[in-house]
């Protein structure tokens, strides 16, 4: 962190050997590699210590989940969870989802100043051009079965387009293709970038007609994003087809409230992958994996299925004191950042009433909001800090426009590739070049052990949950296949 003031520090005293180092802090932030300083020349049996400790190699910070660490610095997004900002690039994200657009966000979040008029309109054409794929990716989605989960094509897909590109690929055309910060490679990285923002929609609108057998749709001329998008959902041949406006900018604006979150499980993974050096293509495709989970971009879906058994609204008080006693989980409530509101919450809540008043009120919604003023009303919650996050309202939408609920994280992928490809491109551009990342652990297993041949070896873990293989239930063929095997 260079040169530091006395006063901006903290003094540490290590109270096993006395040692004291003095640890800069900027931006209310100390590096993690201080700590090796505090060093023990050896372990030492009488205070606890083991070889597999390495002493030797000082003080590791043990922080399992994240929970407080910073794993770099950023430009692209703010976050206040205490009192319920979001900022991009300085944008209160009020702001960008009123007066703004999903690719304008776009553009800011990966190039750091709001577009001019010819910057955007070159920005939003090359996205737009950009939205083909090549006709071997129909025969690739077309070969999964039709009721696989959208996201497992969605995260497939994305693998497969690194294999159409070569020369975006470090391991092929050089490492040094993204990092060089030439004329030459801003421009490959920023094809790259064009070609997995456009071709996110086509995809995934792929993945969605798969559902009913019908033929995948070419993009559209003349449209805008999100309405290419619904264009190729929706359209079944009609003449001069054109999707809803209002239906159109509820989901542009949609995904302008998805588009970034700064260092999430997804965004994370995405740079994890991103450090090797591996093409775009992969990075993203790791990140969309990550968004894959229940506890991220499966949420929203989540929330959908946690109304449908709760049925009505008179049956909330039942299902809240079910919640309290841990039988059931309470799903798009409290968030892992924001401890008082979710600043999204509140505009996808507006947002809602204009969709339903196109598509008519969600049956659910009731429910919804019967659930949500009981909690808010409710100290068990209150003590929690548990209030709507934004996955609590975008699954109510997607449902009253007709969207299956388990192709809910596939319209939080989409938009989200944007803040993915932000981060990576920050990465691949930060001074000093990228170093792989490589979080260290703290190994509490055995020590060293001799081993022992078969014959002579005690049977362990017998009865122990997850302490040997569990057994797994067969067919008849394959019980008779591993029954021939285990006598030969």
């Amino acid at each position: 962190m260079g040169g530091f003031k006395v006063e901006n520090s903290l003094t540490i005293t290590d109270n096993r050997t006395g040692k004291t180092i003095i640890v800069p802090v900027e931006h209310n932030a100390i590096p993690a590699t201080a700590f090796k300083n505090l060093r023990k020349d050896k372990p030492e049996t009488e205070q606890g210590d083991r070889q597999e400790d390495e002493v030797e190699g000082g003080i590791r910070v043990y922080d399992p989940g994240f929970m407080n660490t910073a794993v770099l610095q950023s430009r692209i997004t703010f976050i206040d969870g205490e009192r319920g900002i979001l900022r991009h690039r300085g944008y209160p994200i009020e702001q960008l989802a009123e007066k703004s657009c999903f690719l304008e966000t776009a553009y800011l979040l990966l190039y750091g100043e709001l577009p001019s008029r010819s910057q955007f309109d070159l920005f939003r054409t090359e996205v737009l051009h950009h939205t083909f794929v090549h006709r071997d990716l129909a025969e690739i989605v077309g070969s999964f079965r039709h009721d696989a989960h959208p996201m497992a094509i969605l995260t497939s897909s994305f693998a497969a387009l690194g294999a159409y590109a070569p020369e975006a690929n470090p391991s092929l055309a050089g490492q040094k293709v993204y990092t060089s910060g030439t004329a030459a490679s801003l421009q490959l990285m920023d094809k790259q970038i064009f070609r997995l923002i456009g071709k996110s929609i086509t995809l995934a609108a792929m993945a969605y007609r798969m559902r009913s057998g019908r033929q995948f749709v070419n993009p559209p001329t003349g449209m805008d994003y999100a309405e290419s998008f619904l264009y190729m959902m929706d359209h079944l041949g009609e003449p001069n087809y054109r999707p809803h406006p209002v239906v159109a900018k509820a989901l542009d604006t949609l995904f302008l409230l998805h588009a970034d979150h700064e260092m999430n499980a997804s965004c994370a993974a995405v740079l994890q992958v991103g450090s090797t050096l591996v093409d775009p293509y992969s990075a993203v495709s790791a990140g969309c994996a990550a968004l894959y989970g229940p506890l991220h971009g499966g949420a929203n879906e989540a929330v959908i299925r946690m109304l449908l058994r709760i049925g009505s609204p008179e049956n909330v008080p039942a299902f809240i004191e079910k919640v309290k006693r841990k039988e059931e989980v309470l799903s798009g409530m409290g968030h892992r950042i924001y401890k008082t509101h979710d600043p999204r919450s509140k505009v996808i809540r507006k947002l809602a009433d204009e969709v339903f008043a196109v598509t008519g009120e969600d049956p659910l919604l009731k429910t919804a909001l019967a659930l949500r003023d009981a909690a808010l009303a409710d100290d068990y919650f209150i003590k929690r800090r548990l209030a709507p996050n934004v996955d609590f309202y975008s699954g109510l939408i997607y449902r009253a426009l007709g969207i299956p609920t388990d192709f809910f994280p596939v319209l939080f992928a989409v938009p989200r590739v944007v803040g993915w490809l932000a981060h990576w491109r920050q990465l691949m551009l930060q001074k000093g070049g990228v170093r792989i990342w490589r979080p260290r652990q703290v190994y509490v297993g055995e020590g060293e052990r001799t081993y022992e041949g078969i014959e002579g070896r005690e049977e362990k873990g017998k009865g122990v949950k997850g302490a040997e293989p569990a057994k797994v239930a067969h067919p008849t063929s394959t019980r008779v296949f591993l029954a021939r095997q285990s006598k030969l």
